[in-house]
This record gives structure tokens, C-alpha cells and sequence, in this order.
């Protein structure tokens, strides 16, 4: 394996002030991070995570311990030569008046071109590079402020890019995108970590994202600690569950996602084995009825799903009874009718 782009022993974390004792936010971090590797950043608010990415961005000291990159103590850099190994892009929404695209991307390049600023030929190839690598070639000439969210994020890392780092850190690069944008640029950073044999770190509250698209998490805990490893394994031994739970939801470890925790409504059958029967499924827990299984007695109320000219049908049974919906919507509403129904029976 190659070495470590960026390394922590025993890293303490959190705020020096004048008149008190130093404010701990975690410690005890022992952390690696390798070319090619796409590292989310996770926990909950206030577990510390925007104080150890500016750690590791050298824009806040430690209280204690070791932070190399590239195998240099960080802290001893000088702001250039750090400029060369490290990008960060952060939250911030940027306010850059009538600058072009390809102008802000230019930014990047001025840890390598000294003192009197000029770009050379090469700082236009690397220039050139970093706009095709996010997609945005095309964009060159374009106005920021003519740009969507989506898309001055990507103008953020072309100028990430243009510096060449060998490690780039983010701060949040997601929050201000729809769905679509989000699982998009995830899929960008993960690109550019494998083919650039650069290593990609970013802070995210998008846990679904980080689930399926990161190598690694960092999972800062609520108590301080810090806990590293593949997605699936943090998931097992129950780490995941820990670090995110709430009153009234929880972390459903067999779909990866996050449910409501309510008093079941009660139980009902469900047949059907396609497409429609997963999400009319999520539609039945999500109302409070458990859904029971073939090991199960037959519950009162049994909805099948079959197919009828090509259109997909909804069957309600109630005791001897049946009725057919067209949709989900009005198959729920039924099912609610039926249950209140009988409540109000008893």
C-alpha cells in the first residue's frame, strides 16, 4: 500500500482562549488518509467537524499531538508550499463579482507562478484540465454570477483542481444542492480521487450519500471519539446507530435509511413480489403497520398486488371481502378506512 497523504497521532482537537482551560471537541485521533481514497467526514451537530477540517486544513491549531502531510509536519509548511499539497473548498457561498469561470479557476494556479502572478503555458494546461475534469469546459467564458448553485460548486473545485493538490478537503459541498446535483457531485469527487491518485476528505450530512459512495468514513462521535472504517463495517457494529439516534427516529440497519419510531397502527398481509409491492410496502410501514411475513398468521387486512391489462391493481381484503384501487394513494386510504373502522367496532 502507498503511504499516507495525510496522518494523525494522537490529534486533540477544539479552542485555546485567553482566561480558561482549552475547550476539547474530540481527541485520541489516529487517522489515514490514502491516494485514491474518498473520505466522508460524519456526525452529528456540534460533534466537531468543521473544527477538525480546519485542523487538517491548517487554518486552526491543534490543542495536542502529530498532523503530517505527505509526511511533513503540516504546522511547519510555509503557507505556499502548503498551497501545493492542499485545496479546500468550503461552504461559503462566494460573491465574486463579474469574474469568469475560467478567471476563478485561474486563482488556483497562483501557488505556482511566484511573485509576479503570470501564467504560463503549462498554467493554462493545468487550468484547462481542471475545467474539463469537473465538466465545465464548455463554461470557460460565462459570468459566476450567470452560474446555478450546482454549478459554481463544480467552478469551486476546478479551482480546487488547478492547484494540483495531492489532498483536497470540503466542507459541506452538497448542502446547498437538489438530490440530482448531490449524487452527481459525489459521483465527481469519487472520479477525481481514483483517477487524479489524489485523496478526496469532505465533511457531508448527507448520510445516504456517504454510505454508498465513500471508501472510508470518519464517524465523529457525540462523547469526543472518533471511529474509522468501510461504510458496511461502521453500519454492523453498530457505530452508525450510535452516533445518529434520536427521539422518535432511528437507523434501520437492513435498508440503510433512517425511520420514524411510532406505536404500530397494526398489522396487515401484503402480496406481491415486484416493484410495486417494495414501495407499497415503505408505504404501509411508513403509515405505522407492520407488514407481516409468511411465518406470520393472516392478519385481517391483506392487500395483493396484480397486474390487470397491463396496469397494476391494488386488491383490499377484509374478512370475505374485497375492493380494487387504481393507486397506491387511494389503497392506503382504504386500508385506513377498514382499520378505523374496525377500531371503532371494538
Amino acid at each position: 500500500m502507498s503511504e499516507p497523504i495525510l496522518e494523525t497521532d494522537d490529534l486533540a482537537i477544539g479552542y485555546r482562549t485567553r482566561r480558561h482551560a482549552p475547550h476539547l471537541v474530540a481527541e485520541r485521533l489516529d487517522l489515514r488518509l490514502y491516494p485514491g481514497e474518498l473520505v466522508c467526514l460524519l456526525g452529528p451537530n456540534g460533534a466537531g467537524k468543521s473544527t477538525l477540517l480546519r485542523t487538517l486544513a491548517g487554518m486552526q491549531p491543534p490543542l495536542r499531538g502529530q498532523l503530517r502531510l505527505a509526511g511533513t509536519d503540516l504546522y511547519r509548511l510555509s503557507p505556499q508550499e502548503l498551497a501545493l499539497r492542499l485545496a479546500v473548498v468550503l461552504t461559503d457561498r462566494v460573491e465574486v463579482g463579474n469574474l469568469s469561470v475560467r478567471t476563478l479557476t485561474a486563482l488556483g494556479r497562483y501557488p505556482h507562478t511566484g511573485w509576479r502572478g503570470r501564467l504560463t503555458l503549462s498554467d493554462e494546461a493545468a487550468i484547462d484540465r481542471a475545467l474539463t475534469a469537473v465538466g465545465i469546459a464548455d463554461f470557460a467564458p460565462r459570468l459566476i454570477n450567470e452560474l446555478s448553485d450546482g454549478e459554481r460548486q463544480k467552478v469551486m473545485i476546478a479551482r480546487a483542481l488547478a492547484q494540483e493538490p495531492q489532498l483536497l478537503l470540503l466542507d459541506e459541498p452538497t448542502a446547498f444542492l437538489d438530490l440530482p446535483r448531490r449524487v452527481e457531485l459525489m459521483g465527481l469527487l469519487r472520479r477525481l480521487a481514483r483517477e487524479g491518485e489524489r485523496a478526496v476528505l469532505l465533511s457531508t450530512h448527507d448520510l445516504d450519500l456517504a454510505l454508498r459512495g465513500a471508501d472510508q468514513l470518519w464517524l465523529l462521535q457525540p462523547e469526543g471519539s472518533i471511529q474509522v472504517g468501510v461504510p458496511e463495517e461502521l453500519v454492523l457494529n453498530g457505530a452508525f446507530q450510535h452516533a445518529f439516534r434520536g427521539a422518535g427516529v432511528a437507523f434501520d440497519a437492513c435498508t440503510g435509511a433512517f425511520v420514524f419510531q411510532h406505536p404500530p397502527m397494526g398489522r396487515i398481509d401484503l402480496v406481491g413480489h415486484d416493484l410495486a409491492a417494495v414501495w407499497t410496502r415503505r408505504a404501509l410501514e411508513r403509515e405505522g403497520f407492520v407488514v407481516s411475513g409468511h411465518e406470520d398468521p393472516p392478519a385481517t387486512l391483506r392487500v395483493a398486488i396484480h397486474d390487470q391489462e397491463g396496469q397494476t391493481v391494488w386488491r383490499l381484503h377484509h374478512e370475505d371481502t374485497y375492493q380494487d384501487f387504481p393507486t397506491l394513494s387511494q389503497t392506503l386510504r382504504g386500508v385506513k378506512t377498514h382499520w378505523f373502522a374496525a377500531r371503532t367496532e371494538q
